[in-house]
């Protein structure tokens, strides 16, 4: 399913241990994320700067399936796996995000893992979660058992044989488990795919030269031509560092899709998809008003979601969750059900406690006095205190009106009682 502007690599021998499994693009892939360790993002001294909900593992399944992960059994910590964690940007979010869990970290670039080992020690996220970073495959696990949550963000599709990457990685899943991914789109990569056909005639390679030659045509083409307004207007910034221009521009081993291929994608590997991870933009008001927008609204919502690819050339990803097994959310609109239902604060806030916040997304959010005061006692009891004994001052309608908010806030983070 590669792309027709994607470059590729010939077949490749492997070095890789008797009985391993690999692709046939790891050993190019590999020697160019050792030349260009991505993601380039700085190292810094203490927690990464922000959050990022995506690799919360309790908002991601909130986000997915309206509760948190049900308890583990014997009360064992989290497992995560970070398959194709490059320089350790993903892992550090994870260590930080999920304290007390059991993360791997794995990629094929030793080069990048000597990044990610510097960033953790650094950041301190080792001594928050228990953390292994490995020099490993993502298709060579199996003797790991199963994790609760997996995340692989700009991975597969530099795979020669991704369906075999998704295989495997839910392989490793467990039932009800939660599967992030990022893939490439076809729409907004129309010029990346042209810019990178042009170096590949030019005999660029994806070495220090392809980055020299790289910078130098969009230097050099003239100031109106469309690849060079594009770069500048959207792709300066992020490809600032050389192992981000190297990894847009250069790499070696691509694959992109569209909506249709991206569903069979996943269907390939019996997995059910439980929704973007960046919903606001797969929403037809970002796009449409008036008519346009009711005439939306009444199709189905993967119609809804082809329309907006083709009304939005600049979709250059798609970024989304996949579940093992159904998704079953609980039904909060019970009032006994919300009553004896266990929670905890979204962690992903900025500025509790107060009553001016920046939510998950980073957006504005004015918390009430009630809101507050409700998190603030969830906070004091402990999650294993059902919402009904947290104030028993508050009548029964001021509690369900004050968490039915929250919720829809997604401040709220909630499991069904026993």
């Amino acid at each position: 399913m590669t792309s027709a502007g994607s470059p590729s690599v010939p077949p490749a021998a492997t070095d890789a241990a008797p009985g391993a499994s690999t692709d046939a693009a790891t050993p190019v892939v590999s020697a160019f994320y050792d030349r260009f360790p991505y993601p380039g993002d700085p190292l810094q001294d203490g927690p990464p700067p922000g959050y990022n909900w995506r690799w919360c593992v309790n908002a991601a399944y909130a986000a997915c399936t309206g509760a948190l992960p049900a308890a583990a059994a014997g009360g064992r910590p989290l497992r995560l796996l970070d398959a194709g964690c490059g320089t350790g940007v993903s892992t550090d979010y994870l260590a930080h995000l999920n304290p007390g869990s059991e993360i791997l970290a794995v990629d094929i670039s030793s080069g990048a893992l000597a990044v990610a080992r510097e960033r953790l020690r650094r950041s301190g996220g080792g001594e928050r979660s228990q953390v292994r970073i490995e020099n490993r495959s993502l298709l060579d696990l199996a003797d790991e058992g199963s994790f609760d949550y997996i995340n692989s963000v700009g991975v597969l599709h530099h795979l020669r044989q991704p369906a075999a990457g998704l295989a495997a990685l839910a392989s490793r899943l467990k039932p009800g488990g939660l599967l992030h991914l990022f893939l490439y789109a076809d729409g907004g990569r129309w010029e990346i795919h042209r810019t990178q056909r042009a170096l590949g005639l030019l005999g660029a390679g994806s070495g220090a030269d392809g980055l020299r030659l790289g910078r130098q045509l969009f230097a050099d083409l003239p100031a109106s031509n469309r690849l060079r307004r594009h770069h500048e207007q959207r792709w300066a910034m992020d490809t600032a560092a050389d192992a981000n221009f190297a990894d847009m521009y250069l790499h070696p081993q691509e694959t992109s899709y569209d909506l249709d291929r991206l569903f069979a994608f996943v269907a390939s590997a019996d997995l059910t998809f439980a929704g973007f991870s960046n919903p606001a933009v797969w929403d037809p008001a970002r796009l449409l008003q008036g008519e346009l927008l009711e005439r939306a609204r009444a199709l189905s919502e993967r119609q809804q979601w082809q329309l907006v690819q083709e009304l939005d050339p600049d979709i250059s990803h798609f970024e989304f969750f996949l579940s093992k097994g159904p998704i079953l959310r609980p039904d909060w609109s019970d009032d006994t059900v919300l009553l004896q239902a266990r929670g905890v604060r979204n962690p992903c806030l900025w500025g509790w406690p107060g009553t001016s916040l920046l939510d998950s997304d980073m957006a504005p959010l004015d918390l009430s006095e009630e809101g507050v005061l409700l998190l603030q006692a969830l906070e004091a009891a402990g999650p294993e205190q059902p919402l009904e004994r947290l104030l028993p001052d508050w009548s029964r309608a001021q509690l369900l009106s004050t968490a039915r908010l929250l919720l829809e806030q997604r401040l709220l983070l909630l499991r069904p009682g026993e």
